[in-house]
C-alpha cells in the first residue's frame, strides 16, 4: 500500500485539530466537573469548623513543603508515605465508629461484638454516602470528631516528625500549618466518598477502595476493562498489520556508501554540542546515586546503613525523602533533555553541511544558560523547602512542589527559553533543508518535535498553588503524559529518522514517510490517551471511556516502533557496518519502550485493575521501565553515535560503553522485575483484600517478605550506578581523543551532506 507524504500531513493536521477540540473541551470540563471548595464546612452546632480559604492555604503548605514526593495525594506523588486522601478517608471512618462506638455503647470500636461492629460500620457507611447540593459542608458529630483527630494526627506526624515514617522533625514548619495540611487532605477524602450530583458514584469514581465508607469500583470500570481488552488483542493486530501493509524501504547497510566516521569533517558548533554530553553525564550520575538513596529509604526510614548512630548524623534532616526524590525525578528529566538538546545542535551539519556564522558561540551560550537554570533549579528546591523564600516567593524561586514540575515557576521559564534558543540554534543549522524541503519535511519534523515539547510545557503555567487540585491535576498531566506519551515519542523517530538518512541508510523522502506515519499513530492516540490520568482525580465521567480506548490505541505506535528498531538493527549486524554501538541502544530503546510503555503500561491502566492499582510499586516498575529504558537509552545511543564520529577511527574504542550498555541494561531487568514489580503484585493483593490505605501503610512496607524484596533491588540499582560511572569515566577518557575541528569544512568534506541535500 502506498502512502503519499502530502497525505499523511493533511491526516496529521485532521488529528491535530482533531485533539485540540477534545482537550480544550476537556479543559472546559475541568473547571466546571471539579469538586467545589465550600466556602465552610460546619459542625452540627453551626459552628466553623473550617473555611475554604484554609483549604486552599493547606494545599498551599502541601507543596510548599515538598509532599507530594513523600507521600501522594489522589494516588499521583511518591509511595514512600501514605496517600494523603486515603490515609485521610481510613482515619475518618476509624474515627467516626469509634465516636458511635463510645457514644452507643460506652467501649472502643475494636472491643464490641461483631454484630455491633457491623451496625456501626453500617451507620458510618451511610453517613459518608450522602450526596453534596452546594453551600456549606455540614459535618456530624461523628464527622466533627473524626477531622479533629486527623489534625492532630497530622500535627504529630508531619510537624513534630515521625522517623519510623521517614519524616524529619519540622518538616512542616508550625502546628498551624500543619492542621491546615490535615483540612485539604480531609477536602480530598470528603469528595472522594461524596457523591457528585446526579451520580451514583463519588467526585473520584468512589477512589480511593475503602468499603467502610461506601467505595468499591464502579460498573464502569468492569465494562470499560473488557472493552479494552478486546480492543488490544485488535491494536496490536492492526500495528502488524500496518507495518505490513505500508510500503516503507527498510535500511540496508550492505552494497551501500555508508559513511566512516573518518570521513565526516567535524564542525565548531559540533564540538560545542559534544559539551552537553559530560554536562548530562554527571546529572545523570548523581541522579542514580540519589536513586540508591531512596531505595535504601524504604528499609532504613531513618538511616543509612547505620551511619546515623556511628557519626550522630541524622540523614533524613540533612536530605529529607521528598527533597532527594524531587532532585531524583529533575535530574532524571535535565539529563535526558540536555543530551537531547546537544544531539539536536550535532545532527544538523550532518545533513547539511552547512555552519552558521557564530553558531559554535551561540551553542555554547544556550549550554551555559542551561547550567545556570540547572544549579538554580536544583538549589531552590532545597532552600524553598526550607522557608528561605518567605510566604509569597516559594513556588517563583524555590519548589512549586508538584511531581515532575517541581522547580519554581522562574526556572521553569528559563527551562522553556532555552528550549526556544534551541529552536533558533536548530533553524540556523537546518536552513539550508528548510529551504529546499516541504513544511512536512524532515528538517521540519525535528523543530515541530522539539517545538511540541515546549508547547507542551506551557501547560504547566496555567494554575498556581492556590488553584483546585483536580484542575491543577489535569495541567501537571498534560505536561508529562504528553511529554512521554507524544512529543518525546515524536522526537525519538525524528532523531532516529535523521540519523538514518545522515548514515545515507534512507533517502530523506522515505525518512520522511517514516517519521510522519508513526508521529501520526503517536498524535493520534498519546494525546487523548492522557486521560486514563483523570479516572481518580475529580475529573468528569467522561474520561473512563475515553481514556480507556486510547490508552489501549498507545500500543499501536509502540508495536510499530519495536518492529522498525528490530529491523534497523538486523539491517546492520553486516561486518562492515561500523556503527552497531549506536544501534544497540536504539534496540534496547525499542525494546524498553514496549515492554515499559507498552507491556507494563496497558496492564495497569485497565480501568479495573488501575482502581486498586493507582499509586502502586506496579507505577514504579512501568515508569523506570519507560523513562530509563525509552528515553534514556536513546540519549545513550546518540551520545555513542556523536562520539564515534568525533573521535579518529583508529583510537576509537567502544568496549568501556558496550560494558555500561549490559550494566544498564541487566541491572534494569533485575531492579523491575525482582523487585519493584514483585512489591507491587503483593501491594495490588493488599489493597484488594483490606483497602487502599492498608496497601500504601507502614505495616506493609515493614513486612518482612516486601523488606526483603527491597534488599533485592540492590544487585540492579548497583549495576546501573556501576554502569553509568563506567560511561562517565569513558566520556573523561574519551575527552582526550577528540578529533579537531575544521574552521571551515566544505560540502566536499561531508560524506553524508551532499546525497542528502541532492534529494529533492
Amino acid at each position: 500500500m502506498q502512502i503519499r507524504r502530502k497525505t499523511i500531513a493533511k491526516v496529521i493536521a485532521v488529528v491535530f485539530i482533531f485533539n485540540l477540540v477534545v482537550m480544550g473541551t476537556g479543559a472546559w470540563f475541568a473547571y466546571q466537573e471539579a469538586p467545589p471548595i465550600p466556602e465552610e464546612v460546619v459542625g452540627p452546632d453551626g459552628d466553623v469548623v473550617v473555611t475554604g480559604q484554609e483549604i486552599r492555604d493547606g494545599k498551599r503548605t502541601f507543596q510548599r513543603n515538598g509532599l507530594m514526593n513523600h507521600g501522594s495525594i489522589l494516588g499521583n506523588g511518591a509511595y514512600y508515605g501514605a496517600d494523603y486522601t486515603a490515609d485521610a478517608l481510613e482515619l475518618k471512618v476509624q474515627h467516626m465508629r469509634d465516636y458511635y462506638a463510645q457514644e452507643r455503647y460506652g467501649s472502643a470500636y475494636a472491643d464490641l461484638s461483631s454484630e455491633r461492629r457491623a451496625a456501626i460500620a453500617d451507620v458510618v457507611k451511610q453517613d459518608l454516602e450522602e450526596s453534596y447540593e452546594g453551600g456549606a459542608i455540614e459535618y456530624s458529630e461523628a464527622e466533627l470528631y473524626a477531622h479533629e483527630q486527623v489534625r492532630e494526627e497530622y500535627v504529630q506526624r508531619y510537624h513534630e516528625g515521625s522517623h519510623e515514617r521517614g519524616v524529619g522533625a519540622g518538616t512542616i514548619e508550625s502546628a498551624e500549618d500543619a492542621r491546615q495540611f490535615a483540612d485539604f487532605a480531609m477536602w480530598t477524602a470528603w469528595f472522594s466518598h461524596t457523591d457528585r450530583p446526579g451520580s451514583s458514584h463519588s467526585y473520584t469514581n468512589d477512589w480511593p477502595y475503602q468499603p467502610g465508607a461506601g467505595n468499591d469500583a464502579t460498573p464502569a470500570a468492569m465494562t470499560w476493562s473488557v472493552i479494552a481488552m478486546v480492543l488490544l488483542v485488535a491494536g496490536a493486530g492492526a500495528g502488524i498489520w500496518l507495518y505490513r501493509a505500508v510500503e516503507l524501504p527498510e535500511p540496508e547497510a550492505a552494497g551501500l556508501s555508508v559513511p566512516q566516521p573518518g570521513d565526516v569533517s567535524v564542525f565548531p558548533s559540533q564540538r560545542a554540542a559534544l559539551r552537553f554530553v559530560p554536562v548530562a553525564a554527571g546529572l545523570f550520575l548523581a541522579q542514580v546515586l540519589l536513586g540508591g538513596l531512596l531505595a535504601h529509604f524504604y528499609i532504613e526510614r531513618a538511616g543509612f546503613f547505620g551511619v546515623e548512630e556511628i557519626f550522630g548524623v541524622h540523614i533524613l534532616q540533612l536530605l529529607p525523602f521528598s527533597i532527594a526524590k524531587t532532585w531524583h525525578i529533575d535530574l532524571g528529566i535535565l539529563w535526558i533533555a540536555a543530551t537531547w538538546l546537544g544531539a539536536g545542535l550535532y545532527l544538523p551539519p550532518l545533513l547539511t553541511g552547512h555552519e552558521p556564522k557564530r553558531q559554535s558561540t551561540y551553542v555554547n551560550g544556550l549550554l551555559a544558560a542551561i547550567v545556570v537554570v540547572v544549579v538554580g533549579g536544583l538549589a531552590g528546591i532545597w532552600l524553598g523547602s526550607n522557608g528561605y523564600f518567605g510566604d509569597q516567593l516559594w513556588w517563583l524561586l524555590g519548589n512549586e512542589g508538584l511531581e515532575y514540575l517541581e522547580v519554581g515557576k522562574i526556572w521553569q521559564f528559563g527551562i522553556l527559553a532555552g528550549f526556544g534558543i534551541w529552536a533558533v540554534l536548530a533553524i540556523r543549522g537546518l536552513k539550508p533543508l528548510l529551504d529546499r524541503e516541504p513544511v512536512y519535511g524532515l528538517a521540519h519534523m525535528i523543530l515541530y518535535a522539539g517545538g511540541s515539547i515546549a508547547l507542551l510545557f506551557t501547560a504547566g503555567f496555567l494554575f498556581t498553588p492556590s488553584t483546585n487540585i483536580a484542575v491543577t491535576e489535569f495541567w501537571r498531566w498534560w505536561v508529562v503524559h504528553m511529554w512521554v506519551e507524544g512529543a518525546f515519542e515524536f522526537f525519538i523517530v525524528a532523531i532516529i529518522g535523521l540519523t538514518l538518512v545522515s548514515m545515507n541508510l534512507l533517502s530523506r523522502r522515505s525518512a520522511e514517510k517514516a517519521v510522519m506515519l508513526q508521529a501520526l499513530l503517536v498524535m493520534g492516540t498519546g494525546v487523548i490517551g492522557v486521560s486514563h490520568h483523570y479516572w481518580w482525580v475529580g475529573m468528569p465521567d467522561m474520561w473512563v471511556p475515553i481514556g480507556s480506548v486510547f490508552s489501549t490505541l498507545e500500543l499501536i505506535p509502540l508495536v510499530f516502533i519495536l518492529y522498525e528498531a528490530l529491523g534497523q538493527y538486523s539491517a546492520m549486524t553486516v561486518d562492515e557496518f561500523p556503527y552497531r554501538l549506536p544501534f544497540l541502544f536504539i534496540v534496547a530503546s525499542g525494546v524498553w519502550n514496549f515492554v515499559g510503555a507498552g507491556v507494563l503500561g496497558f496492564f495497569i491502566n485497565l480501568p479495573l485493575i488501575n482502581y486498586y492499582e493507582h499509586g502502586t510499586y506496579l507505577t514504579v516498575g512501568h515508569a523506570h521501565a519507560a523513562m530509563f529504558g525509552a528515553f534514556g537509552f536513546l540519549a545513550l545511543g546518540m551520545v555513542t553515535y556523536m562520539l564515534q564520529l568525533s573521535i579518529d577511527p583508529e583510537r576509537w574504542d567502544g568496549s568501556w560503553l558496550r560494558a555500561a550498555f549490559w550494566c544498564w541494561n541487566v541491572g534494569l531487568a533485575l531492579m523491575v522485575f525482582v523487585s519493584v514489580l514483585p512489591v507491587g503484585f503483593l501491594q495490588l493483593e493488599a489493597v484488594f483484600t483490606q483497602g487502599y490505605a492498608a496497601g500504601r501503610s507502614l505495616a506493609f512496607y515493614n513486612q518482612p517478605l516486601v523488606q526483603n524484596l527491597f534488599w533485592a533491588r540492590l544487585p540492579g540499582d548497583t549495576l546501573i550506578i556501576v554502569g553509568t560511572a563506567i560511561y562517565a569515566a569513558d566520556l573523561l577518557r574519551k575527552r582526550f581523543v577528540l578529533r579537531r575541528s575544521e574552521d571551515d569544512p566544505s560540502v566536499e568534506d561531508m560524506a553524508v551532506a551532499e546525497g542528502v541535500l541532492s534529494d529533492d
